[in-house]
């Protein structure tokens, strides 16, 4: 099940953790690597001019215990993107993830995300400007096409334009991108899934890293995809079930180490909301994050309820979670 070598550099991707806008804040991604001490965590998009011109501690400012973290970047022009990509290495994340697969109205207006597959030339300028600044590796997440462009063949174009730029590890979800007529949750969704596309280009680029996207829930039973490709990343799944994480340390990294059980984690999550409301943060920011963690448990209705109730009132206190977790004591 194991994959025998990490063929890419910078960290283990064999279990990762999709970027997705307003879910995998700081405040996530620290829930997160308490569940799990391995999975590659990526922040939200985050487009190359903000990061260049925005408030950067906003958009960039990540906990160290939230190490292996990548940031996904949007964007279409090199040089930007490599200002970005400068910025975000000495910010001192793991990994720097160029979105090549968001097919969102708003971002293809900015000439960001699948739109770009229709210009491999320009997005290999992207990687190439990126990794020349970069001291950490540079990767790619993409979809399998676009509209009408959806064969193999353009597939298979497209990532040999990456691997001639020197892209190591693409991420591949497996669906094409229809870019006018469906929204993202749409796109999500309609699109078939042809897994058999990236065991192909695994197949076709023994030498890329090839990581798996889309659809994948359910994590144990879709560890068989390990044999077919080097990494799975996981979406919606990871969100809206955090607690689906536990455990896959072990199955797929190995790790023998004790798996934290679901009030321990609460109780570090406690400490770091504790933190965050000391330096200014509402808790509501923090808990909206661990409303699913208790998923399937008893009393996690109720838990879920008085966190529903109470975390957006102007005077809440992290005292509220501590409430909340008595629910399902």
């Amino acid at each position: 099940m194991l994959p025998s070598q990490r063929l890419a550099p910078g960290p283990d991707r064999r279990l990762s953790v999709a970027p997705m806008m307003d879910y995998t804040t700081r405040d996530y991604r620290y829930l997160a690597r308490l569940i799990s001490r391995h999975t590659l965590l990526y922040t939200e998009m985050v487009v190359a001019q903000a990061v260049i011109h925005g408030d950067r501690e906003r958009l960039l400012g990540f906990d160290d215990a939230e190490h292996p973290v990548a940031v996904q970047l949007g964007g279409s022009d090199p040089a930007q993107l490599a200002e970005a990509a400068r910025i975000c290495a000495d910010y001192g994340y793991d990994e720097i993830n160029l979105n090549v697969g968001c097919p969102s109205d708003r971002v293809q207006q900015g000439k960001i995300g699948a739109v770009l597959m229709a210009e491999p030339d320009l997005v290999a300028r992207c990687v190439e400007a990126m990794a020349r600044v970069s001291p950490v590796p540079v990767t790619v997440k993409t979809r399998i096409g676009i509209d009408d462009q959806d064969d193999y063949p353009f597939l298979q174009r497209f990532v040999a334009r990456m691997d001639a730029a020197g892209c190591r590890s693409l991420t591949i979800h497996a669906r094409k991108a229809i870019l006018n007529g469906l929204s993202p949750k749409e796109n999500r969704e309609i699109p078939p899934l042809i897994y058999e596309r990236a065991y192909a280009i695994k197949q076709a680029f023994p030498h890329l890293e090839v990581i798996l996207n889309g659809g994948l829930r359910d994590l144990p039973s879709v560890l068989h995809h390990l044999d077919q490709v080097d990494g799975l990343m996981v979406g919606r799944e990871a969100y809206g079930n955090p607690w689906c994480l536990a455990g896959l340390d072990a199955t797929v990294f190995g790790d023998p180490a004790p798996q934290p059980d679901r009030h321990q984690v609460a109780r570090a999550f406690l400490s770091y909301l504790e933190q965050r409301y000391a330096g200014g943060c509402h808790p509501k920011h923090v808990l909206r994050h661990a409303l699913n963690l208790f998923q399937g448990q008893p009393g996690a209705r109720a838990y879920r309820r008085h966190l529903s109730e109470n975390m957006h009132k102007a005077d809440t206190t992290p005292k509220v979670f501590e409430e909340a977790l008595a629910l399902v004591s």
